[in-house]
């Protein structure tokens, strides 16, 4: 009979569903405060629009933004950009890569080349891109490479600083055991630089999707960049807005991703170390 006792004793009860999700809730208020934040600010912005009778050619409301968001067709011009952004951010990702690699191991490729790419990085995109349209065409092509243009920079000067922040002490320790220069770059340099490289993208990535909308701005066919050219010569403002939150549904969704692959490849550092956007 004790043993039965004791068994019984020893099983805690499982805690209700409720009890759990008052507990998450205090440990991470934030999955309360942010969808809490947007139902306010869309309450007070629905409210103002209706009670002050604000055309919705000049502020639409969000039932009206709701609206343009399920009857306008927003998935082909969505994954078209999504497809340049993405081209554009993996090309800037391997030039920067390498070439902020041979800046890093070799003093005279810097000399040689970074002042010219700061005086690239100074010039505005928006005055360059439309030479990229007359070049490339009005295609896919060129707003890849508008894209990779403005996403190139912040890649380059992220793992130039991630490969000189290596630790001296692991250097000499390496040189010291006769490594190779290939050696010291693929075991200290590179996993050591890696937090700021995964930055460094992690801001790219948002700045592809910004440069593909430049380049459908200044001429496409196709995408939300175009979309919204056209909705703004209709003055269908709620379509604009609609546009507007698929393009930052995009970009959050798009920097989760690049948070999570940064989480699974630096599975070994201080996740409070890393550096975030």
């Amino acid at each position: 009979m004790e043993s039965i006792h004791s068994g019984a004793a020893a099983t805690s009860p499982v805690p209700p569903m409720s009890s759990r999700l008052v507990r998450t809730l205090r440990a991470r208020p934030e999955l309360l405060l942010i969808p809490g934040v947007f139902v306010a600010v869309v309450a007070i912005w629905e409210t103002i629009i209706r009670l002050f009778e604000i055309p919705i050619y000049i502020m639409p409301a969000p039932s009206n933004i709701a609206l343009a968001l399920v009857n306008t067709g927003y998935l082909d011009n969505a994954l078209y950009t999504l497809g340049e952004a993405m081209l554009g951010f993996l090309l800037a990702a391997a030039f920067g890569i390498v070439l902020g690699g041979l800046i890093a191991q070799f003093p005279l490729a810097e000399k040689t080349l970074y002042p010219y790419l700061i005086a690239i990085q100074t010039t505005p995109k928006v005055a360059v891109a439309p030479l990229f349209i007359m070049w490339f065409g009005f295609g896919m092509t060129s707003k890849v490479i508008i894209a990779a243009t403005i996403a190139f920079f912040p890649i380059l000067v992220n793992v130039i600083s991630g490969l000189r922040s290596t630790d001296p002490a692991r250097l000499e320790l390496m040189r010291s055991l006769r490594a190779t220069r290939w050696q010291i770059f693929t075991m200290v340099r590179l996993p050591g630089a890696l937090p700021m490289i995964f930055a460094g993208l992690n801001i790219a990535i948002i700045f592809s999707i910004l440069g593909a909308i430049v380049g459908e701005f200044l001429g496409s066919r196709k995408g939300l960049g175009n979309a919204i050219m056209q909705m703004n010569v209709n003055l269908d403002t709620a379509g604009v807005f609609a546009t507007l939150f698929v393009l930052s549904a995009i970009g959050v969704c798009l920097h989760l991703l690049m948070s999570f692959l940064q989480r699974k490849a630096l599975f070994w550092a201080d996740s409070s170390r890393i550096p975030t956007v």
